[in-house]
């Protein structure tokens, strides 16, 4: 009777244990000030002017990392305003505005796939970006790191 006890008890743990797997395949996602930050629409571009833009939003705030060119390679923030992460928050009022440039703010981008048959971009990126408004000393700066894009799909190009 015991065995049969035990076995029941044992078919019922293991009928009741299910593994729901959701696959996060693209996906746009980081730690804003290390809480999880993803991003609900995501997309890639190339501008009119030779940049390339991927960026990802999330209802009232966007991230907008832009870089010379979609290769895979690393590419440092903070030393020019070619290669620049931003971002945006327009839920508040006045809306904010976070980013990166010519010795303001730091990170990196890392390119680490661009597939041009597919048409889609991965990698990474880690940055702190500078309030644009100098006078809001209550937030002046905001850290994304950890920062993921997987097979963000490209666009078109568009202007900017």
């Amino acid at each position: 009777m015991k065995k049969i006890i035990s076995l029941v008890l044992l078919l019922f743990i293991v009928s009741s244990c299910s593994e729901d797997v959701k696959f996060n395949n693209p996906a746009f996602q980081s730690l804003k000030e290390n809480v999880f930050w993803r991003a609900a629409n995501y997309n890639a571009s190339s501008t009119v002017n030779g940049g390339f833009i991927i960026e990802g939003d999330l209802g009232f705030e966007k991230v907008i990392l832009k870089v010379p060119e979609p290769t895979a390679q690393t590419y440092i923030l903070g030393r020019d305003n070619i290669t620049i992460a931003t971002y945006l928050n327009t839920q508040s009022s006045p809306s904010s505005r976070f980013s990166t440039g010519m010795n303001k703010g730091d990170g990196q981008i890392v390119i680490t796939e661009y597939n041009a048959e597919n048409k889609t971009i991965s990698g990474t990126f880690k940055f702190t970006a500078l309030n644009e408004d100098e006078k809001n000393t209550e937030k002046p700066k905001v850290s994304f790191t950890e920062g993921v894009f997987y097979k963000i799909p490209i666009s078109t190009t568009f202007e900017n």
